[in-house]
C-alpha cells in the first residue's frame, strides 16, 4: 500500500534523490559555455552580460521611469527571433504587461530595423525572410490588471509553452507594479513573490528560455550601496526579492546619458556601460541605426515605460 511505502516521507525522498542524477563540474562548465544568449543590439550591454541575456536564467532590469526599460524589453522580444543561421535563438516571446507600457508601434519600428539588418546578412539555408509583421505575430501578449491576474497567467504558462513549442523569452513588465499597490500583508506578498520566482526559474530551466523582469525603483532611507547616508534609489520589492534573479542590471541617467550597471551576476564582474535608445531600438551610444538616424538626444528621449 501507499501508506506503508511512504511512511515518514522516506521512500518519496529517496525516489526523488535517485531521479536526480549528478553531473560532473566539467559537464556543468560545458553547459554554461554552450548556453545561448539573446542580444540587445547594444554591444556594450551584451559584452558585460557575457554575450547578451542568457537562456535558462532570470534577468532583471531595474530603473526609473523614462530610462528605457520597456524599450529594452520590446527589443529583446524582437531579437529573440533572430535565426540560428545568424547566431540567434529563433524563438518567440511572451509579454506580460502589468502597466499598459507595451507600445506595438515601437515593436514595429524595431522589427523593421531588424528585417533591414537581416537583409544585409548572407544567411545560409535560403528560404523566405520574415517581415516586420511576422515578427509581431511571434510576440504573445497578456495585459494583466491585478496581482491575482498576474499569478493566474503564470499558472497557464506551462501549457502555453508546450503548445507553442518555440518560446525562448518571457517578459514581465513590470514585476512590481501590482505587488506595490495592492498589498498590506507583507508576509503574504513575500510568499507570493517567492512562489512566482520559483515558477519562473523552473520554466526557464525546463524550456531553455530567458525570463526577463522589468522592475521599478523606490527610495530607501539610510546608507546607500556606496556607504553614504541620506536616501538612495533602490530596486522595488525589498532586499529579499533581490535574491530572486540570477542577473540584475540597473539602468540610470548619468549627465544626460543612459547607463547600465551590471549589479549582480554569478560570472561577470560589476561594470557600468552606456547605451542609447534610437528609433530603431536599443543601440550603442553614437552608433547609427539601420536607417541612418543617430541616437535620440536625452532631451528628445521617449518616455514609454
Amino acid at each position: 500500500g501507499r501508506g506503508r511505502g511512504e511512511r515518514g516521507g522516506g521512500a518519496s525522498v529517496s525516489a526523488s534523490a535517485a531521479a536526480a542524477s549528478p553531473i560532473t563540474a566539467v559537464e556543468l562548465l560545458k553547459v554554461e559555455r554552450s548556453r545561448k544568449h539573446i542580444v540587445t543590439f547594444c554591444s556594450e550591454i551584451d559584452r558585460v552580460l557575457g554575450g547578451g541575456v542568457p537562456l535558462s536564467k532570470m534577468t532583471e532590469f531595474c530603473g526609473a521611469p523614462g530610462i528605457g526599460k520597456t524599450q529594452l524589453a520590446i527589443q529583446l522580444c524582437i531579437n529573440v527571433q533572430i535565426p540560428e543561421a545568424a547566431d540567434g535563438v529563433a524563438g518567440e516571446a511572451i509579454y506580460i504587461d502589468t502597466e499598459g507600457s507595451f507600445v506595438p508601434e515601437r515593436a514595429l519600428d524595431m522589427a523593421e530595423a531588424l528585417v533591414e539588418h537581416m537583409r544585409s546578412l548572407p544567411l545560409s539555408g535560403g528560404g523566405m525572410r520574415p517581415t516586420a509583421r511576422d515578427a509581431l505575430r511571434k510576440i504573445h501578449y497578456f495585459r494583466v490588471h491585478s496581482y491575482v491576474e498576474q499569478l493566474a497567467v503564470l499558472q497557464t504558462l506551462e501549457a502555453l509553452l508546450e503548445s507553442i513549442g518555440t518560446v525562448r523569452l518571457i517578459v514581465i513588465d513590470s514585476v512590481a507594479f501590482h505587488f506595490r499597490r495592492d498589498f498590506d500583508d507583507m508576509v503574504l506578498r513575500t510568499r507570493l513573490l517567492n512562489g512566482m520566482a520559483q515558477t519562473l526559474l523552473r520554466l526557464a530551466a525546463r524550456f531553455e528560455l530567458a525570463v526577463v523582469l522589468v522592475n521599478q525603483m523606490t527610495t530607501k532611507g539610510g546608507r546607500g550601496r556606496g556607504g553614504g547616508g541620506g536616501h538612495a534609489l533602490v530596486p522595488a520589492l525589498g532586499e529579499s526579492w533581490g535574491h530572486a534573479s540570477t542577473i540584475r542590471m540597473v539602468l540610470h541617467w548619468d549627465r544626460g546619458e543612459r547607463k547600465a550597471l551590471l549589479y549582480k551576476s554569478p560570472s561577470m564582474k560589476e561594470e557600468t556601460v552606456a547605451y542609447a535608445v534610437t528609433k530603431a531600438g536599443i543601440r550603442d551610444v553614437e552608433q547609427l541605426d539601420v536607417g541612418g538616424t543617430s541616437a535620440m538626444r536625452p532631451e528628445k528621449r521617449l518616455r514609454l515605460d
